[in-house]
């Protein structure tokens, strides 16, 4: 568990795991979930992670078009938001499946929604706050993952 003690320490963290990501490769594709309450800061991490790809605009949470995507040289980065997502469902309905597959990293918010048509992470990242800043817990859930783990390099500042 690491403390993050501000906004700059969130994106940092972000962006040592989107570099470890990169480092990692993703030929097979990653996709993480990201856990919390509102405002713990799951869209902060995510600005970090697509800095780490060469994203230096504006990135906002996706919550009512449910996807975002960032297109770079060989990679994709998808930043999802299913926090006004009404079933499931709904993800078939917009080709979901066709965003997790080789040279992709898909970022999920409220993955929980998503329940039963989404695939399984690689891993879960869990931001809550605490006191003026909030707690990273980082869970590997496949061997991806535990590499991609390996290779992040944390400042928390």
């Amino acid at each position: 568990m690491l403390y993050l003690p501000d906004e700059p320490a969130t994106v940092a963290a972000g962006e040592a795991l989107g570099e470890a990501c990169r480092v990692s490769g993703m030929a097979t594709g990653l996709v993480f979930f990201l856990g919390g309450q509102l405002g713990a800061g799951k869209t902060t991490f995510s600005r970090g992670v697509l800095r780490a790809f060469g994203h230096r605009g504006a990135v906002k949470s996706p919550t009512y078009t449910l996807v975002e995507p960032y297109e770079f040289s060989s990679e994709r980065v998808y930043h999802f938001d299913l926090y006004r997502l009404g079933d499931a469902e709904e993800l078939e309905y917009m080709g979901v499946r066709d965003y997790f597959g080789p040279g992709s990293l898909s970022l999920v918010e409220w993955s929980e929604r998503g329940a039963g048509i989404l695939p399984t992470p690689d891993l879960q990242i869990e931001l809550q706050l605490q006191g003026e800043g909030r707690s990273l817990k980082l869970t590997a859930v496949s061997d991806a993952g535990t590499e991609v783990l390996g290779r992040a390099l944390f400042d928390p500042g």
